[in-house]
């Protein structure tokens, strides 16, 4: 089976299938943000990527300073 051409990805829309409480959940997100369920969904996608990105970053970032300074941390502790 072959995929689309990549011209064709941008244009197809996806289908979100959700359990009847996963559905519930988004309808009553959805009339809080006073959205469609679909900008509700997109939403929360974006907002969860933004919030795990960041978490990565401030891990990374965390990690390179702990290594950068660890002789200092170290005396400090001491």
């Amino acid at each position: 089976m072959s995929l689309p051409p990549e011209w064709y990805h941008p244009l197809v829309a996806m289908t979100l299938r959700l359990n009847k409480s996963r559905d519930r959940l988004l309808t009553e997100l959805a009339a809080s943000q006073n959205a469609s369920k679909q900008e509700a969904a997109a939403r929360a996608i974006v907002e969860t990527a933004e919030r795990h990105l960041h978490q990565d970053r401030v891990a990374e970032l965390s990690e390179q300073a702990r290594a950068r300074y660890a002789g200092l941390l170290r005396r400090l502790g001491d």
